[in-house]
């Protein structure tokens, strides 16, 4: 814990190199340079929902000040995955640094094991234990239907919740940082040479509201910057490698002299689909472009295992750390913004080294 407690200090200290310039207090956090949810009707409300309060977004930097002892229910999506692993260290980092407050986290065995996660809500809002949920919902939809009579306030993390559900929403502006990443990559595939951008996405699960704004986030940018980015051609591999191998299989086979950028959903699918492509020769130049920042995605750049790659990197710990914040506050009366914002940046070859020894050290 200690440890854990020491990274996060790290990345305090750390973090201007990667995302300089990210998470102001008067808008949407992250920065276009390139060095740097639901109701119980619709899925597409909590994207809107989403996309309106990120313009006012507010970026706190100082932990609540509270002397009562409570206890908060953390629940990922998955714990199975290395994001879900910072997140859990961010939560247990709050936990270390306020005696008085007790963190419990739980997650689901996959980012498709919906009914196992709705159990957990279940568990939380009923059993008396909590005070306050801090979510980051598979299904936003089933989520608020769930939660709308909560006794304990919900405050959602990563992935919005619709309407009056949660009293405020931690996370990174998928749209916004996708944008920034797809920029960066539609500038390093001119700098390798393609003179015909096109773009292919690698997607993540279908329908899921992260998923959806990160998309419309690259098809913002590639189009901005001079690409084309081939909405037709989309493939979902529900956020796993291996499926993300199948995908790139197809795509290569469909365009066998190449395609300019893969984006895809997360670092898994788009390191799984860098190393599908590493032997053929059309897509030696291919830029692919990834999502999360994940220590796995800094080494292939540090090692030269995959040619070409660029990440879009969230400060996932301080994700879950302002998201416990918040549900004290929540707890403690305070009023709270509707949109807590946290900060990005792209990794590439000249800060891959950085990133790396910053994300080793939370787990160590």
């Amino acid at each position: 814990m200690k440890k854990r407690m020491a990274a996060a200090i790290l990345s305090l200290m750390t973090a201007s190199a990667l995302l300089a310039g990210c998470g102001d207090s008067t808008s949407s956090s992250g920065s276009s340079s390139v060095s740097d949810a639901s109701s119980a009707s619709s899925e597409a409300e909590a994207e809107e929902t989403a996309s309106a309060s990120i313009e006012d977004a507010v970026e706190i930097t100082e932990d609540a000040d509270f002397d009562g002892e409570v206890s908060i229910m953390v629940i990922l999506k998955t714990q199975s995955s290395e994001v879900g692993k910072y997140l859990e260290v961010g939560a247990e980092n709050y936990e270390v640094a306020h005696s008085n407050v007790h963190v419990d986290v739980v997650g689901a065995t996959a980012e498709t094991a919906y009914d196992e996660q709705l159990n957990m809500i279940e568990t939380a809002i009923t059993s008396g234990k909590y005070d306050a949920l801090v979510l980051d919902p598979l299904q936003a939809e089933a989520a608020a239907t769930m939660l709308a009579d909560s006794p304990i306030p919900v405050v959602s993390f990563d992935t919005s919740i619709a309407g009056d559900v949660a009293v405020s929403h931690v996370g990174v502006g998928n749209e916004e940082a996708a944008k920034a990443g797809a920029i960066a990559a539609v500038a390093a595939a001119k700098e390798a040479g393609w003179e015909e951008i096109n773009c292919i996405e690698i997607a993540g699960v279908q329908g899921d509201p992260t998923n959806e704004a990160r998309m419309e986030g690259y098809i913002a940018g590639i189009t901005e910057a001079g690409g084309t980015f081939l909405q037709d051609e989309i493939q979902y591999a529900d956020a796993v490698a291996d499926k993300a191998v199948n995908c790139m299989e197809s795509i290569m086979s469909k365009f066998p002299d190449g395609v300019a950028i893969i984006c895809a959903n997360n670092d898994d699918m788009a390191i799984g689909a860098a190393k599908a492509a590493a032997e053929n020769e059309a897509y030696a130049n291919t830029i692919f472009l990834g999502f999360d920042g994940m220590s796995s995605a800094a080494q292939v750049i540090v090692d030269g295992t995959v040619n070409n790659y660029l990440s879009v990197a969230c400060d996932w710990t301080d994700m879950t750390y302002r998201a416990v914040d918040c549900a004290v506050r929540a707890i403690n009366g305070e009023e709270l913004p509707a949109f807590v914002s946290t900060t990005y940046g792209v990794m590439d070859e000249s800060n891959a080294q950085e990133r790396l020894e910053l994300m080793q050290s939370y787990l160590q």
